[in-house]
């Protein structure tokens, strides 16, 4: 993961902390942001493929990437809603996602 991820995030956090507060329904909104940008994602995956006759192809995996990399921010930026320490929840939850990748590895070449 990028070094930058959270000392940037973290700034992000802090700006919107400041222009829009810290309630209930500011965390939704960060939630929700990370669901608008997936949909941005699926989006451009979409015009990237051609799947929209009337549109036809209008974008490229470079644009699907850049989408993808939106989600992943605003995925982080909301996780600082919702615990005080984002790098270890992430890493703690990378952990589990390896040893369960681990553990299925080995059950298949059993």
């Amino acid at each position: 993961m990028s070094a930058l991820l959270w000392p940037v995030t973290a700034s992000i956090t802090a700006a919107l902390n400041a222009t829009n507060g810290t309630g209930e329904h500011e965390r939704a909104m960060r939630l929700m942001k990370v669901t608008e940008e997936a949909g941005e994602a699926a989006a451009a995956y979409i015009g990237m493929t051609g799947q929209n006759p009337r549109k036809g192809t209008t974008h490229t995996t470079a644009d699907v990437a850049d989408e993808l990399c939106d989600v992943i921010i605003a995925a982080a930026v909301a996780l600082h809603a919702f615990t005080t320490a984002p790098p270890a929840v992430l890493d703690t939850k990378l952990h589990a996602a390896a040893q369960r990748l681990n553990a299925r590895i080995h059950t298949e070449s059993e």
